[in-house]
């Protein structure tokens, strides 16, 4: 495998959409200090991110939203109310394009460090940002370096690449980045539209023309914890990426399917999301030729969660796997502890290891063709609009 990369810079934390706004760069530095105490950055390769200039955000991205966003970048900018730019969750502000376009240089020189075969995995968790549409911000997001990094694999000669986003939102611009091209496989496993911004993401949205097929979506109730969410993940994603035989696996990691995440609805906790990154890796290894690049996404719980899970995402990445029981160093402890929303509320301690069940491992059930709960039938609806296009059997509880 070699070593991994991964994106890292303090100048990353410049992408601050303000003290009060939900997406902080808090998440970012609390991440890499407990990886960093935990040694799982040791003997890793950390690249120094460069900006994305225009003719690669260009890739993604339409001239006049790329010039809207440097216009509203400077000083004393006022909202204009287009492009997405000005709204509470897409404020200004100052060198906005730079620090927008650092994250999305950072994940576009990963992808090609895996494209030129340099390294088989990287990870940018800066990165994710993948509500970005071509002309618009949206749900934080500036520009999408998830959708900029795939086109950069594409133009370096991969010709299939498989896209995992296992955010709580749907993975709506990545989607339409990719609506109609058949080269790009995106899956997104995500709160269910009915109940979750943005609304989309039903299983019925499957790609168009020759990509019909190639858009897969999988929704999950709100309070799906850690067994529904790994059950339908495991029904559908494994046979849908296998059949499409991608050379790149790309994932989006976002942590805030987690239960104490303010923003949404799902119950996993860490110990379930340590367990779909140790599936993504599998997925990577058993389908993609072990070639991986792993970004960020959203995650909202910013101290107590966030940093955890992501560090868990690091260690993966680099086979260095932390046992779920592992205590967080002091240290770090006492770094985090500064951010506690519920200040030392004793009903409410602080975290003090790498699990939130005492390092037991989240278990699950597979599918065997059951309908009988909101998550069993999501999954069939799943399999039954995607697994036909793929030529596998939506009945067959093996594939």
């Amino acid at each position: 495998m070699g070593t991994p990369l991964v994106v890292w810079d303090r100048k990353l934390l410049a992408y601050n959409l303000g003290a009060e706004h939900p997406l902080h760069p808090l998440r970012w530095e609390l991440t890499m200090s407990l990886a960093d105490q935990l040694g799982v950055l040791e003997g890793i390769e950390l690249l120094t991110p460069t900006q994305a200039d225009d003719e690669t955000l260009g890739t993604v991205h339409s001239a006049a939203y790329i010039a809207a966003v440097k216009a509203s970048s400077v000083a004393g900018a006022r909202p204009q109310g287009i492009h997405g730019l000005g709204t509470p969750d897409n404020p200004i502000f100052e060198h906005m394009h730079s620090a927008a376009s650092l994250i999305a240089g950072g994940s576009v020189q990963a992808a090609r460090a895996i494209a030129r075969r340099e390294v088989d995995r990287a990870a940018n968790i800066a990165g994710g940002l993948h509500h970005a549409m071509a002309d618009s911000a949206s749900g934080f997001c500036v520009y999408n370096d998830a959708a900029l990094a795939i086109k950069e694999l594409l133009a370096q000669g991969v010709t299939r690449v498989a896209y995992v986003d296992v955010d709580v939102h749907h993975g709506d611009g990545v989607q339409a980045a990719f609506y109609d091209d058949p080269r790009v496989l995106t899956v997104s496993i995500h709160q269910s539209p009915l109940a979750l911004w943005p609304g989309t993401g039903w299983p019925s949205e499957l790609g168009r023309g020759a990509a019909a097929g190639t858009s897969v979506n999988i929704t999950v109730p709100a309070g799906t914890g850690d067994s529904g969410w790994l059950r339908a993940f495991h029904a559908v994603v494994p046979a849908v990426v296998q059949a499409f035989r991608p050379e790149v696996l790309v994932t989006q990691s976002g942590a805030d399917s987690h239960a104490e995440d303010p923003l949404a609805d799902l119950k996993l906790s860490v110990d379930g999301q340590l367990a779909s990154y140790l599936a993504l890796r599998d997925l990577a290894e058993n389908a993609a030729g072990g070639r991986w690049l792993a970004l960020g996404g959203g995650g909202y719980a910013l101290a107590r969660v966030v940093p955890r899970a992501w560090a868990h995402l690091l260690a993966v990445l680099a086979d260095k796997d932390v046992a779920p029981s592992t205590e967080l160093p002091q240290a770090y402890q006492t770094e985090a502890a500064q951010y506690d929303p519920f200040g030392g509320d004793p009903a409410r301690p602080m975290p003090t290891t790498m699990s939130d069940s005492d390092g037991r491992p989240a278990e699950y059930t597979p599918w065997h063709g059951e309908h009988e709960s909101s998550v069993d039938r999501g999954i069939a609806q799943a399999r039954a609009a995607i697994f036909p296009l793929h030529g596998l059997d939506p009945f067959d509880a093996r594939d």
